[in-house]
């Protein structure tokens, strides 16, 4: 009997602790720290390093669930710094990655809406402040971009993005 009890304690106490572990990926808050950026190579790139002279790429968001513009096109190794201004009255995110990413992290955002995330390829920008990413583009191919809060991809708060190929950018 008693050992029962105090199994039930430990998985009460071990529930409890779980609970207050907030999930990382998206949420409210966003550290923004001037820390190093962890640098993992995706198939849509790697961050980059902001320096002055980079090409500025500037993105608006809005309440239609749009961008604007909806596409933006970079050359196989470019290093951009991409300027995003949310200029709607709801929370908005701009997210680099591939569809099949894009699609599984939706439907995650679905289930656990309060996630936290603090990725170099991901920006949450609330309403009418601007946020970026500096990002190397270091593959050719189509890419997107996407707001994956919970409805807004559903919505088609969507976006592509053309690495052009080295020979065809005339690197």
């Amino acid at each position: 009997m008693r050992s029962t009890r105090r199994s039930f304690i430990v998985a009460v106490l071990v529930t409890l602790c779980c609970a207050a572990t907030p999930i990382r990926a998206h949420g409210d808050k966003h550290p923004q720290s001037p820390g190093a950026v962890v640098k993992e190579q995706k198939a849509w790139g790697i961050a980059g390093d902001a320096r002055p002279g980079l090409r500025t790429i500037r993105v608006t968001m809005n309440d239609d669930m749009r961008f604007t513009p909806a596409s933006i096109t970079v050359a196989e190794g470019e290093t951009v710094r991409i300027v995003v201004k949310n200029d709607g009255r709801l929370m908005h995110e701009f997210v680099l990655g591939t569809k099949e990413v894009h699609d599984e992290h939706a439907a995650l955002m679905l289930k656990f809406p309060n996630m936290e995330h603090d990725e170099p390829y991901m920006v949450h920008v609330p309403p009418g402040r601007t946020g970026e990413i500096v990002w190397t583009f270091n593959r050719a191919g189509e890419f997107g971009f996407a707001c994956l809060i919970a409805g807004h991809y559903q919505a088609g708060m969507v976006g592509q993005v053309s690495v052009r190929p080295r020979a065809a950018a005339g690197l």
